[in-house]
């Protein structure tokens, strides 16, 4: 429907504070909303060994618009030192959800 709309995926630490994290990114009106996924095993490469970690994921959705500060703002309060920040657009939703999106993102809704 419109390429201005996307989804933010990040991962913490299964012992950080996501709640507070999510809870900011909203609060501060860069995301509308963001889901939790419940723990689960990471396997990954870094500084040359793979490593293993317990994380949740976190899906944020928001509009390209506030990419950029959401960005910013994710590194400011994100625990790891390279968090994860993939932009996955989305071609097509609902009108009212999409609306929706834009509303809570911007400086009109509540």
């Amino acid at each position: 429907m419109d390429d201005g709309y996307v989804i933010v995926l990040t991962t913490v630490g299964a012992d950080a504070n996501v709640a507070a994290i999510a809870n900011e990114l909203v609060e501060q009106r860069l995301a509308a909303c963001v889901n939790v996924l419940p723990e689960m095993d990471s396997y990954f490469r870094w500084r040359g060994a793979v490593e293993q970690a317990s994380e949740r994921q976190m899906v944020i959705k928001t509009t390209a618009a506030q990419l950029a500060a959401l960005e910013q703002r994710l590194h400011e309060i994100h625990p790891y030192e390279l968090p994860e920040f993939l932009v996955l657009p989305v071609r097509q939703g609902s009108e009212k959800y999409l609306r929706w999106i834009q509303e809570s993102t911007g400086s009109e809704g509540d």
